[in-house]
């Protein structure tokens, strides 16, 4: 889509003439029939049927897809030669450059071939330099800037073949469709590209229409990816802890979901309903009518990408309040609801003019669950607390390291290496250094880095990147630990509870400063509000599934043979103002109301005597 520009609409009512449908285009598409108002497909609500000659797939299945071309040799062989040409040549030339004087423009060139490579390899290699855009560990910088040119700087196809497809899918003419339509895509990816129409009702709508062909080239390319992977992994340099073939087969399966149209209006309306209470969030509406697998018709989103700062300044935007409002919104997506935008790079993102974010491109999502959520939650703070031991406990949980991992070795070395990135205090910490020194454990340690993650890394340093172009000094710990720090306080299920006691005790005994710094951090947020987290503390407290940690309480206060006064004094000076007498007794009352007073008084009796020796003797 293109932002703050006022377009020029063509090809009006009548003007275009039928399109003769071609039957090479037809075999590519699946019957639709209605389901209600949302169009779905007749075997499954989001999975196309995609015809490959006689093979049906509805959904990315390496197998067949290897059953398919083995008998068609002939076209793999011509494909992976022009592959091997175009990278043989072009490594070749980097060769060359490195035996002689490597200059600035031989680099700039270098980088600009690369990007030529993949635009001229087409749809899957794009989207590869795409991933590879935000993966500084893996590029050198010249590349990096070529690469993200890959994002929305691409040629587009021809606009008789796009309406062709229009019609083909509606079974009409463009011009009863939409009253006018943009004579030219306003913006070309690399799976589709999109016009600017109104519909007869009035309301401006982007129109998405996939590129022609797409699924012969992106099988044929994941065929010899996962062929190569297959033969050369062993000899790569690299160490990712686990077949390389089912990096390629993610990858397959997510280029899958993206083709899928209907797939993707779902996921934006799931997007939208999960901020529905966020104001500050605009997702586009589908207007289902007149969308199929392979054409999405959506609302028109006015506003400057991300990356446009001199463009957000001009319209009297605030950069700082459109990251803060990008960043939360990152981090619910990941923490809350676990549905998140996997490529959200400037080209999916809009700074809209009364200064919301909008959301587009709902193709790549992926889904965690609680656990993984509430591990995230805490290792953000092992990590910021340098609580290593803790942190290499979570990444067994969260798959980077495998159960039967002797962790003792991998704690000085996560100590050495994202000691440095998280530097002298946590105002120093950032996920792009992180992610930078932690790939350096990569080679040395048996880390993997399962698919899941590898997609949330992308998402959360494409975001920081975002946030750094609108502000270089921003401080992406300034938002998400306070968040995270707010999500683990006011933790609503046993399993986030749980974490929060990992985080505030280390080896039975009540972490003293972690604590205050988390409640002067979420205690700074003007929305977190310390009484109804006092209240649900409290009810949790004495609740028979609160039995441990009372008493872990209990020890707290007396350990090292003496009352911790001076740290309750501390506490108690950080929420005094809030935590007036009157409002006190509310709490207190609303948590103990419907405990009984006698298995209340029996239990603080043994767990007094369990605790201190004195007290046993005194009621004897």
């Amino acid at each position: 889509m293109e932002s703050a520009e006022n377009l020029k609409f063509g090809l009006p009512h009548g003007h275009v003439e039928k399109i003769r449908y071609n039957e090479a285009y037809s075999s590519l598409q699946n019957l639709i029939f209605v389901y209600g108002d949302i169009p779905v497909t007749q075997y499954s609500p989001s999975a196309p049927v995609h015809k490959l000659g006689s093979t049906s797939l509805r959904r990315y299945d390496a197998e067949a897809i290897a059953r398919y071309y083995r008998w068609r040799p002939w076209q793999a062989l011509w494909r992976a030669l022009t592959v091997m040409w175009l990278f043989g040549w072009f490594a070749l030339k980097l060769w060359l450059d490195g035996k002689g004087e490597e200059t600035e423009a031989k680099r700039a060139r270098r980088a600009n071939e690369l990007r030529e490579i993949l635009t001229r390899l087409g749809p899957t290699f794009i989207k590869v330099g795409q991933a590879l855009s935000t993966r500084p560990d893996l590029l050198r910088p010249d590349f990096l800037i070529e690469l993200i040119k890959l994002q929305d700087q691409l040629p587009s196809f021809d606009n008789e073949t796009a309406f062709r497809i229009i019609e083909t899918d509606l079974g009409r003419p463009v011009g009863d469709v939409y009253r006018e339509i943009s004579p030219y895509p306003v913006a070309a990816a690399s799976l589709a590209q999109v016009y600017r129409a109104q519909l007869y009702s009035g309301e401006e709508v982007a129109v998405k229409v996939q590129r022609p062909k797409l699924l012969p080239t992106l099988t044929l390319d994941l065929y010899l990816m996962r062929l190569g992977a297959a033969l050369f992994a062993p000899y790569l340099p690299l160490n990712l802890g686990h077949d390389l073939t089912l990096i390629i087969d993610e990858f397959g399966i997510k280029l899958f979901e993206e083709i899928d149209y209907i797939n993707e209006g779902r996921n934006a309306e799931k997007f939208a309903a999960n901020f529905l209470d966020d104001p500050n969030v605009k997702v586009p509406q589908i207007y289902w009518e007149y969308t199929s697998d392979r054409l999405l018709t959506l609302e028109w989103i006015n506003g400057f990408k991300l990356n446009e700062m001199d463009k957000i300044r001009a319209a009297g935007l605030d950069p700082n309040a459109i990251i803060e409002i990008g960043v939360t919104t990152g981090l619910r997506q990941l923490l809350e609801h676990g549905f998140f935008h996997a490529d959200p790079h400037p080209g999916n993102l809009f700074a809209t003019f009364d200064g919301r974010m909008a959301y587009i491109d709902f193709g790549m999502m992926d889904q965690l669950d609680n656990a993984t959520k509430e591990t995230i939650a805490s290792s953000v703070v092992q990590l910021i607390n340098q609580d290593y031991q803790a942190l290499a406990r979570d990444f067994v949980e969260l798959g980077f390291l495998a159960p039967t991992t002797d962790i003792r070795p991998i704690i000085p070395a996560l100590e050495k290496v994202l000691g440095k990135a998280v530097g002298e205090s946590v105002g120093d910490f950032n996920f792009k250094t992180i992610t930078d020194e932690f790939s350096e454990l990569m080679y040395e340690y048996p880390f993997r880095v399962p698919a899941k993650f590898a997609l949330i890394i992308r998402s959360l340093v494409t975001q920081e990147g975002l946030a750094l172009s609108l502000n270089p000094d921003f401080k992406i710990v300034e938002i998400s630990y306070p968040y995270v720090s707010r999500r683990l306080l006011t933790a609503e299920t046993p399993e986030l509870r749980r974490k929060l006691l990992e985080v505030l005790f280390k080896d039975g005994r009540l972490q003293w400063q972690r604590l205050e710094n988390m409640l002067a951090i979420a205690r700074a947020d003007n929305q977190f509000d310390i009484l109804p987290t006092a209240q649900m503390g409290l009810q949790y407290l004495m609740s028979e599934e609160g039995e441990e940690i009372r008493r872990m309480i209990i020890l707290a206060l007396i350990e090292d043979d003496r009352l911790h006064t001076e740290e309750v004094q501390r506490l108690w000076s950080l929420l005094k103002d809030e935590l007036k007498p009157a409002k006190l007794f509310d709490i207190a009352w609303s948590g103990l109301r419907s405990i009984s007073s006698e298995p209340l008084s029996a239990a603080l009796r043994d767990r007094m005597a369990a605790v201190l020796p004195s007290f046993a003797q005194t009621r004897s």
